[in-house]
């Protein structure tokens, strides 16, 4: 049989993702590492695994409601109001979903007909534009800049309005260039769609993972709420990155929707992850957040002894205010980005991700996290530097 003709051809035209591929090489090359997948290196704090724990003794094992259990609903919308000033009703305006990448897909093909165009900013997540393509909509990139600390600016966007355009991805803190939108920033976008149908689905998953004041989520400004769906999940926060356990809030109407997708399909996220969940928001609001502002306490160390190291090799990076990944620029090599990073895993065994990965404005560009122990980070920069005198010496 001839499968490349039987497959559908929108969803071969779609390259693997970027970042699996160096994974998968180093996840079987002895000494390596790996600075390239953007997950925690924390173990999920031991009160919420024991939460979990505790659940399955007392025989929680069954499906919950399409749309999540409400308690866990509650504490989410209490989480939201309490950090971020965004309200929603628990019973008709947030679902649970498997993971956030789920949330994303779920708000993208509740909103998009064959044709509709979504703007989404790059260098940005690999999944994005992949997701747009699945909804069967069009994904039309906007190039932000590291002269603009790859903010979204509001001439931009608005350069790439037409009347096909049927929402915007707003992804910050953003992965992977570890940007972030201040409110003057985000209410220059709000501006921009003042007067438009266009709406706004809002990736916050790093939102605790901000180092320059207090994130704003685009949700909190006036009039933005009703054009706004809220992407987020415990994956970063609280280090729940194999928990698969996102959510999503916005208006009852679009949310209503995308339950319908979700109950023909992933039924419910599992009853486990939600417990556990619930156990992430409740013993933070009676700790302060305490666990949550730890981490992100470490990944800040972390961050300006990267940014440092690498803007000392002479690879420019500016820095990064947001999530947990930097965006150094290795032009001065000559090489391509996936020419330094194969070359780069080969001799010296350090990953990092080529920015084209996430964009082809992330050419000249590599991604590497610092959701690693300072001890990783410093012995990757040291090889990193012999790699860099041996071939700029060459």
């Amino acid at each position: 049989m001839n499968y490349r003709q039987l497959l559908s051809q929108r969803i071969q035209q779609v390259p693997p993702s970027g970042i699996r591929k160096f994974f998968d090489i180093v996840s079987d090359m002895k000494d390596a590492i790996s600075l390239g997948v953007g997950e925690p290196d924390f173990v999920t704090p031991w009160n919420i695994r024991e939460a979990c724990i505790y659940s399955l003794e007392k025989g929680h094992t069954h499906y919950t409601s399409n749309w999540g259990l409400l308690e866990l609903r509650e504490e989410i919308a209490l989480y939201l109001e309490h950090r971020f000033s965004t309200s929603y009703h628990p019973a008709s305006e947030i679902v649970v979903t498997v993971g956030a990448s789920e949330a994303i897909d779920l708000a993208l093909r509740c909103l998009l007909e064959p044709g509709d165009e979504v703007l989404v900013p790059e260098p940005s997540y690999v999944s994005y534009m992949p997701n747009v393509v699945f909804a069967g909509g069009e994904a039309v990139g906007i190039t932000t800049k590291a002269e603009e600390q790859f903010r979204l600016k509001p001439e931009a966007v608005l350069a790439k309005i037409t009347p096909k355009t049927k929402a915007l991805i707003l992804p910050y803190p953003n992965n992977p260039t570890g940007a972030i939108m201040e409110r003057a920033d985000l209410e220059a976008i709000a501006e921009v769609l003042r007067g438009t149908d266009i709406l706004v689905v809002s990736d916050e998953i790093y939102a605790e993972l901000s180092y320059h004041g207090k994130h704003v989520s685009f949700a909190s400004l006036p009039g933005m709420r009703e054009r706004t769906i809220v992407i987020n999940g415990f994956s970063k926060a609280f280090a729940m990155t194999g928990w698969r356990l996102g959510y999503a809030a916005g208006p009852e109407e679009i949310i209503q929707t995308m339950v319908k997708i979700h109950q023909y399909t992933m039924l419910c996220a599992p009853i486990m992850s939600q417990m556990a969940g619930l156990e992430a928001l409740k013993s933070g609001f009676t700790d302060g957040y305490s666990q949550v502002e730890k981490m992100a306490k470490q990944y800040n160390q972390r961050r300006r002894i990267i940014v440092d190291a690498f803007n000392g090799l002479g690879l420019e990076c500016f820095e990064p205010l947001g999530a947990f990944y930097c965006f150094p620029s290795i032009q001065r090599t000559g090489m391509t980005s996936d020419e330094f990073c194969e070359a780069l895993l080969a001799e010296q065994k350090v990953a990092v991700v080529p920015g084209t990965a996430f964009g082809p404005s992330g050419e000249g560009f590599v991604r590497c996290s610092y959701a690693s122990s300072i001890e990783k980070i410093q012995e990757a920069i040291k090889r990193i530097k012999i790699f860099m005198e041996y071939h700029l010496n060459a």
